[in-house]
């Protein structure tokens, strides 16, 4: 056999080889084996908002950390794979800066005596790649401390009260805490005035479902007129007016109409779709006819 044909022959043989090794593992796709860096999650309510984290978690696996695998004074995605993300049901702030419920790339710039942390609003940031400054909302320089050995990088919440919490980065033996800040009292406080501003909704959805039914007319007006002391809006005396007019008792039902028209003034809902109607019952009203 030639030189040629043999090279040709060992050609084929590698080659066929080379399929022979690939197909196990292109056979064996279901497989799972471990991330090198896991993915993991942490959460945490404070007062009323909702925290979480979500990143990579990297092992140390008898590297060096700071300074090597992780460049100091670079900006570093905090993690590996896709960005780090935090996530805030409700407004917070960090440092003196107020940020918007939502999700942001939490980056870093570490270095030997500060930290840099940076929510950044472009969450689709891979590594550091496509990060442009203008897209930060939240910077704050933090001290790192000395802390027990993590094999694996952690994030954790702790010191956590109804108003604020601390977002620790815990690896290796080295530890940064942020400081994150929610104000509950304002919010429960918005809580109470939408909630007492609705009260009136439960007796007038009574109300208006038994007249709508065919329902006792004097039960259905003693729940309008509960809603209407507590607050009084177009739909309830709207409600009111046709559960008296029903009853007969026209001149009730116009004053209760008028009150309606006047509520209603600026409402698109009643500009669109109600007015036209009170104002052709009010005139069939003012004749007597219910």
């Amino acid at each position: 056999m030639s030189t040629h044909r043999l090279i040709r022959s060992a050609g084929v043989a590698v080659a066929a080889g080379s399929l022979w090794l690939m197909g196990p593992a292109v056979s064996a796709q279901g497989l799972e084996v471990p991330a090198p860096s896991l993915k993991a999650k942490v959460e945490q309510r404070v007062g009323l908002t909702d925290f979480t984290v979500d990143y990579s978690s990297p092992g140390v696996k008898g590297r060096k950390i700071w300074g090597d695998l992780v460049p100091l004074g670079e900006l570093w995605r905090t993690g590996a794979n896709a960005s780090t993300k935090l996530t805030g049901s409700r407004d917070f702030t960090i440092g003196d800066k107020v940020v918007p419920a939502g999700t942001y790339a939490l980056l870093t710039i570490p270095s030997a005596s500060k930290w840099t942390v940076i929510l950044n609003k472009n969450v689709g940031i891979s590594g550091t790649s496509g990060y442009e400054a203008k897209d930060d909302v939240a910077r704050i320089d933090v001290t790192p401390s000395t802390n027990a050995h993590r094999e694996r990088m952690t994030f954790l919440f702790s010191d956590t009260t109804d108003d604020g919490t601390r977002l620790d980065l815990e690896w290796e033996s080295l530890r940064i805490s942020v400081p994150i800040k929610v104000d509950t009292k304002a919010q429960v406080s918005a809580g109470i005035d939408k909630s007492l501003g609705d009260a009136w909704r439960p007796h007038y959805t009574a109300g208006r479902y038994l007249f709508d039914s065919g329902g006792d007319l004097d039960t259905a007006l003693r729940y309008l007129d509960a809603s209407i002391g507590i607050k009084a809006t177009w739909w309830n005396n709207w409600y009111r007016a046709q559960v008296l007019a029903k009853k007969g008792r026209s001149a009730d039902a116009v004053a209760a109409a008028e009150k309606t028209r006047e509520l209603g003034k600026g409402d698109n809902v009643f500009e669109s779709f109600f007015k036209e109607n009170v104002e052709k019952s009010m005139g069939e009203w003012k004749k007597g006819k219910s």
